[in-house]
């Protein structure tokens, strides 16, 4: 088996704090529609509330206080419910800033709304806590782990090629700032490209609207599930 090294474990930390934070849903719409609105800066600030909340969860992990979670099976339920309802609040004011910005910037100046969105947002998200109850216990335990052992058919021959070093000040660090790296490119792009087409922002607020009005109802629907 190859070294483990530093540079790996950090680099596969940016990438599991990419996966975290690329894919669409609640936050990055959120982080959309701050930034089309108000511009690069808002869009910065509101994916910051949403990594806040994960630099809170993980000091939570690392004190334990997480996995009380999993104990009250009432806490799962009432966490897509509150939710989905945050969720459905946030869109209608999305809809709200799909009429008034005609603009591209062209909203309301207030830099600290799209912080406060995603932080609270973030914090009643059950997808958001039970990465922290999972995959992010694994990142904090010692250990080392063979990534591409695991590929089908060739784990055999790509043992030992990629190795990273579980627990490791390198590979929580590369997290977050994977996780930096999504909340500073993303809103830099949407900016870049909202400025050469004014009527992007009317359509992003929108598109907003709708992602969070799906999620939201999802949210409810999973939580009724759970309760029955």
């Amino acid at each position: 088996m190859r070294t483990v090294t530093v540079l790996t474990t950090a680099l596969a930390g940016v990438v599991f704090g990419l996966a975290l934070a690329a894919p669409p849903g609640p936050m990055n719409a959120i982080i959309a529609e701050e930034s089309v609105i108000r511009g690069r800066i808002a869009g910065f600030r509101a994916g910051l509330g949403a990594m806040s909340a994960d630099a809170l969860f993980f000091v939570l992990t690392l004190a334990g206080a997480v996995a009380v979670i999993d104990r009250y099976p009432a806490a799962r339920p009432a966490l897509y419910f509150a939710g989905g309802l945050l969720m459905l609040y946030f869109a209608v004011g999305a809809v709200e800033e799909a009429r008034s910005a005609t603009t591209f910037t062209g909203g309301r100046e207030d830099g600290s709304s799209g912080f406060r969105k995603t932080f609270v947002l973030s914090l009643t998200n059950p997808y958001q806590i039970g990465f922290w109850l999972t995959v992010g216990v694994g990142l904090l335990q010692p250990g080392t782990l063979d990534i591409l052992s695991h590929v089908p058919a060739a784990g055999s021959a790509l043992e030992g090629v990629l190795v990273v070093e579980t627990g490791s000040p390198a590979l929580l660090t590369g997290f977050f700032a994977g996780i930096a790296l999504w909340i500073v490119v993303y809103p830099v792009t949407l900016d870049a490209v909202g400025r050469r087409v004014d009527a992007f922002a009317p359509v992003i607020a929108a598109l907003s609207a709708v992602v969070l009005v799906g999620f939201g109802l999802v949210f409810l629907a999973i939580g009724t599930l759970r309760v029955v």
